[in-house]
């Protein structure tokens, strides 16, 4: 059956994928089993969920979806434990600002890894994509835009300041436990310090979608070779990896994530010993869950 015209849709939610392998951080073991033993499915409804899949493309995409998953099974849990054994030997000991902005780049780098592993299916899948189908997406992004405002965007900056600090809580507790209100205060007043610009993230979503549409129709429009959509989803993955580094926003960029760092360095300074053990006992959880996953 011919796959013939995207990689948008697929570029964020294939980046989903490699979350749900890093739900274990945020999740319980057993969850991070069932998410990943069952992530092929939940990748396809997602996907199916942006372009709504036709007849003609459902059972291709699912072997290609099963491919990539093999793929990442093989050569990639493996790698993730090493990844975790670094944080338990971090959290063991005094870690710093630079330690863990260097734990974000090489998520980042997996992140790319993926995508560009992927970038085959990907272009079958946008060289197969009807005119309705990228109607759907556009509409779909558009509903995630408002999405985003209604959650980060709503009220004054304070109201945003306590929604952003409770979606951090939701994870600290999952790592390490209740924290006592004297170590909430603290968290709090990190989290506030964290510079706040939701207008700009907005706008930052605003360009990558637009970015992905103009790639969609350009390859619909033009009816691209594979190869030549291949080159174009690279240069796509590649760039919105680098954009940030490159935009002219830079400075906001760099001290939104060394916020979150600091953010999270004070959560293991205030952390108590038998907290710290919770998140040890989780991450060792995780380690076997990937060890067994990669069998």
């Amino acid at each position: 059956m011919q796959k013939s015209n995207m990689p948008s849709s697929a570029s964020q939610t294939l980046r989903r994928l490699f979350l749900i392998t890093l739900i274990g951080l945020l999740a319980a073991c057993s969850s991070l089993r069932l998410a990943y033993n069952n992530g092929d499915t939940l990748l396809y409804w997602w996907l199916d969920g942006y372009v709504d899949l036709n007849s003609d493309q459902k059972d291709w995409v699912k072997k290609d979806i099963d491919k990539l998953f093999q793929w990442h099974r093989k050569t990639q849990l493996e790698d993730y434990i090493q990844i975790l054994q670094t944080g338990q030997r971090q959290l063991a000991g005094n870690p710093t600002t630079a330690d863990l902005l260097g734990d974000f780049d090489e998520i980042k780098k997996r992140t790319q890894r993926l995508l560009l592993q992927a970038k085959p299916e990907l272009a079958e899948l946008a060289r197969s994509l009807q005119p309705d189908q990228v109607d759907k997406l556009e509409k779909k992004f558009a509903s995630n835009l408002d999405d985003f405002r209604k959650k980060n965007m709503k009220g004054d900056r304070e109201a945003q300041q306590k929604f952003s600090y409770k979606k951090s809580m939701e994870q600290f507790e999952l790592w390490f436990g209740k924290f006592t209100t004297e170590q909430e205060v603290q968290l709090r007043k990190a989290s506030d310090a964290r510079p706040l610009d939701n207008e700009l993230w907005l706008a930052e979503r605003q360009r990558r979608q637009g970015a992905i549409l103009t790639l969609v129709r350009k390859v619909q429009k033009d009816k691209l070779s594979k190869e030549a959509t291949m080159a174009l989803i690279d240069t796509l993955v590649k760039d919105s990896f680098n954009r940030l580094d490159n935009s002219e926003h830079k400075a906001f960029f760099d001290a939104s994530e060394k916020g979150t760092a600091e953010l999270i360095l004070t959560a293991i300074r205030i952390a108590t010993p038998q907290q710290k053990a919770h998140a040890q006992q989780r991450m060792q959880g995780w380690i076997g869950d990937f060890q067994s996953l990669a069998k």
